[in-house]
């Protein structure tokens, strides 16, 4: 399989913590965020993210997020 048969990656990070308001995205804490990891892929990504968030869902004040790296490091990237 040649570099150009191999699917593209597509890097995604998971990361959360808590906020300030439910309805905000300002964290309390910014040392105290969690940086759960980048993912090859969004399933992966989304696994990770699912997984956290149902662990949290207790704290209506507790975030998570999954940010497009590729979109950061490839403007040009549509997917």
């Amino acid at each position: 399989m040649s570099d150009t048969d191999a699917p593209k990656q597509l890097l995604h990070l998971v990361f959360g913590g808590e906020l300030e308001s439910p309805d905000g995205l300002t964290f309390r804490d910014l040392d105290d965020l969690d940086i759960v990891g980048i993912y090859p892929n969004y399933a992966t990504a989304y696994t990770a993210w699912k997984a956290k968030a149902q662990a949290t869902v207790d704290n209506a004040h507790m975030r998570y997020f999954i940010v497009h790296m590729h979109r950061l490091l490839d403007p040009e990237t549509a997917s």
